[in-house]
């Protein structure tokens, strides 16, 4: 039988070039979808769950110092009510893009009463007043002075009395300003905590 020479051929169209270029694309769709799904997840805690913050200045030493890398935890706030003693991020009432970093002294509906470095908060609860333990002040200050909250209003300090703009030289705050409380100290790493600086007063 003799070799037919002009028959049809056919030849593997997967080239090593073709194949390379097929398992790209395939590992580029991969990452297309991984980078999809973790934007569909992160965007959403990023907008609504927490936030990421750098304290900026001392109103807060020695609770926390100058370029510690928080955590703020929006959630909370949404689902639920600030406490005393949380320390919280917000928009600066004066300046709301501006982001301040202190602590709720204060709670709505309350008189506070500043004296000989003594912090007392008269309520419905309490009608006598009480004073507050504060662990967390290093110094004495001298602030003498009296506030009273209404529905939705706070009144917040620097644990660094002397050296902190809050509720003493502003006003009050809104409760619509919070963005929400500290939740993860992360940076620097030796001091690395879960709800960083946070005190609960038993009253």
């Amino acid at each position: 039988m003799e070799n037919n020479n002009n028959n049809a051929q056919v030849s593997d169209v997967n080239t090593p070039e073709k194949s390379t270029f097929k398992k790209f694309l395939k590992e580029g769709w991969e990452l297309l979808k991984f980078a999809l799904i973790a934007l569909v997840i992160v965007i959403p805690i990023r907008m609504f769950v927490a936030q990421p913050f750098v304290v900026s200045g001392d109103s807060m030493f020695p609770t926390f110092h100058n370029g510690e890398y928080l955590i703020v935890d929006e959630l909370s706030y949404t689902i639920g009510q600030p406490h005393r003693g949380d320390v919280i991020v917000f928009h600066y009432p004066n300046d709301p893009k501006r982001y301040f970093i202190k602590r709720i002294i204060g709670l709505p509906n309350e008189e506070i009463n500043i004296s000989g470095g003594k912090i007392t908060i008269i309520n419905k609860d309490n009608p006598n007043g009480f004073t507050l333990t504060e662990p967390y002040i290093d110094e004495p200050f001298g602030t003498t002075s009296n506030y009273k909250t209404g529905a939705e209003e706070y009144f917040v300090m620097g644990d660094n009395r002397n050296r902190s703009s809050d509720s003493r030289t502003w006003g009050l705050l809104s409760r619509k300003l919070m963005v929400g409380r500290a939740y993860l100290r992360l940076l620097p790493l030796k001091e690395i905590s879960y709800l960083p600086g946070y005190y609960k007063e038993l009253k």
